[in-house]
């Protein structure tokens, strides 16, 4: 294009001079000129057109990657237990943490405009790293508290649960909470759980674990008689690895609720909430529910 804008202008400086010397006359010359003129007053036209179009494609492109950019700008440090199946669990193909926790966060940040670098740490070390900002955000099956919100900041709460006895199969002395005294109980340091044993039953028969898989492996070790935790994972235990060693006995035990825990005062409390209200609203909530725990109670959303 520019070597042939350079070629016009050439071609008609060249019959400018030859028709000054006298080389060329008449009416042709003239006419060569006009057409030469016009053709490169259309090549400049045209060449300010495309550059027009050019800034313009530049621009969208550079508002489209901006906008595309900010909405995923920020990442957020969060924290997960390593171990409350099926919650949060490691996929030991992928080496990457999966469960109902996870989709419902990762679900969440899409929608609020955030990602997430997840880390796993104990449970009892979740809510400090929360309020001393280690992390911005953490869900691992944290039951909303009055003491806890203190601390941190919760969403609205993302699914209700409530605590369970969980015995060896063979086990006909408990029934509930009134069973367990005198027993050995194990339990996770750091839980609602915890809370609820040292409130009525006394510190002498309780055996706090740093993990869920090892209260699990000591009932059925036979090193503490029951199991008193978190409903969901109690259950889903009962009917996977545990499934004819152990049961579950009694009712549920201080309804309680989950929520996702941002450090206090943080801007993506409200989005957060936001988004998981439209997921309740357009089914996306239901998919994931569904996809680990089955069918969804009446009132669970």
């Amino acid at each position: 294009g520019a070597i042939f804008f350079r070629h016009l202008s050439g071609l008609q400086a060249s019959l400018r001079r030859m028709a000054a010397a006298g080389d060329l006359t008449g009416s042709g010359v003239l006419v060569n000129l006009k057409t030469l003129y016009i053709l490169k007053s259309k090549y400049k036209e045209e060449c300010k057109m495309r550059r027009s179009h050019l800034l313009a494609s530049l621009s969208g492109l550079a508002a489209a990657t901006f906008m595309a950019s900010a909405a995923h700008a920020v990442t957020l440090k969060a924290a997960t237990d390593p171990s409350f199946v099926p919650f949060e669990m490691l996929d030991q193909e992928s080496g990457e943490m999966v469960g109902f926790d996870i989709d419902i966060l990762n679900a969440i940040g899409e929608r609020a405009g955030f990602d997430i670098d997840l880390k796993t740490m104990d449970f009892n070390g979740i809510i400090p790293a929360v309020q001393t900002g280690s992390v911005d955000v953490a869900i691992a099956g944290i039951t909303i508290t009055e003491a806890r919100e203190k601390i941190v900041d919760f969403t609205d709460p993302y699914y209700d649960s409530g605590l369970q006895i969980l015995t060896s199969a063979n086990n006909g002395d408990i029934e509930d909470i009134e069973g367990l005294e005198g027993k050995k109980i194990g339990t996770k340091i750091g839980s609602t759980s915890y809370d609820y044993l040292t409130a009525n039953l006394g510190d002498s028969t309780i055996t706090p674990y740093p993990g869920s898989a090892d209260m699990y492996m000591a009932l059925i070790s036979g090193s503490v008689d029951a199991v008193f935790y978190d409903a969901p994972n109690v259950g889903y235990f009962a009917k996977t690895k545990g499934n004819g060693r152990v049961k579950t006995v009694g009712p549920l035990y201080e309804g309680q609720q989950y929520g996702i825990a941002f450090t206090e005062g943080s801007e993506w409390t409200e989005a957060a909430n936001k988004a998981l209200a439209e997921m309740k609203s357009d089914g996306s909530y239901a998919e994931i529910y569904q996809k680990w725990f089955g069918a969804m109670p009446g009132d669970s959303q």
